[in-house]
């Protein structure tokens, strides 16, 4: 099975760690947030990892040079579909992407690498303890969750929390089947909405991966959710940084 993670962003909100290194090599409890990524997905199965960089990109090639890459050169001007997207030419095969600024166990990778699902996602069921701590991140802009039968029927920060099954971890599994339907969609979308607002995002080229979910999800594409009762984190801010020193278990 082979990953994608996205890791392409500066990671403003985790001023002054990212000052002059990539997000994904903020260390927690002494070990790269990349590194972490890295024992999740080939303890889960994983064997083929790209990273797509942008902001610093040279520091990680350095790193890891064993890694296949891909570059998104127009970082500054885009988001994380657009950057998952530098990649498309490797998904001609099953695969997982994921953020890069999260943490998260094997079994969760495992879970989706096995799901028989053409899409899969991670979602943490246990999401509204994650978030006690988190001051500067309210629950209010977790990428929430709504499932009914198996199926996921809403993925989007609006819902209300009592409303959610859990939250989107940032880890998703696309088949052969999958992939070519994230594929079509996504050059529909260009097609219709390049340099254009796209559901919440002021421009197409500025969406989040959940609003292309979301869009698949209303044409009837079928999606699944893989559980993690809490073994999940992001850090997104400097609070979160701090608090994963001593609650993240690893």
């Amino acid at each position: 099975m082979r990953a994608i993670i996205i890791g392409a962003g500066r990671g403003q909100r985790l001023m002054p760690t990212t000052a002059d290194a990539p997000k994904c090599f903020a260390r927690i409890q002494g070990k790269r947030i990349i590194d972490w990524i890295f024992a999740a997905l080939r303890g889960g199965g994983v064997t083929d990892i790209c990273f797509i960089g942008g902001y610093r990109i040279e520091a990680v090639r350095e790193a890891y040079p064993h890694l296949t890459f891909r570059h998104n050169v127009d970082w500054p001007n885009n988001n994380i579909l657009a950057s998952l997207m530098y990649a498309e030419d490797l998904m001609d095969e099953p695969f997982l992407c994921s953020y890069s600024d999260i943490l998260y166990s094997e079994d969760v990778v495992r879970g989706l690498v096995a799901s028989p699902a053409n899409i899969a996602l991670g979602i943490d069921t246990d999401w509204v303890e994650h978030y006690r701590p988190r001051t500067q991140h309210p629950p209010h802009d977790a990428e929430k969750a709504t499932v009914r039968d198996g199926r996921i029927t809403r993925i989007h920060r609006t819902i209300p929390a009592d409303d959610a099954y859990g939250e989107f971890i940032g880890v998703a599994k696309f088949s052969r089947r999958g992939a070519a339907q994230l594929k079509e969609h996504f050059h529909r979308c260009r097609r219709l909405y390049a340099g254009k607002p796209f559901r919440e995002a002021a421009v197409f080229e500025k969406a989040y991966l959940i609003h292309m979910f979301q869009e698949m999800i209303e044409h009837h594409i079928e999606f699944r959710n893989v559980d993690t009762p809490g073994r999940y984190r992001e850090i997104d801010t400097q609070e979160d940084f701090n608090v994963a020193q001593t609650r993240w278990t690893g």
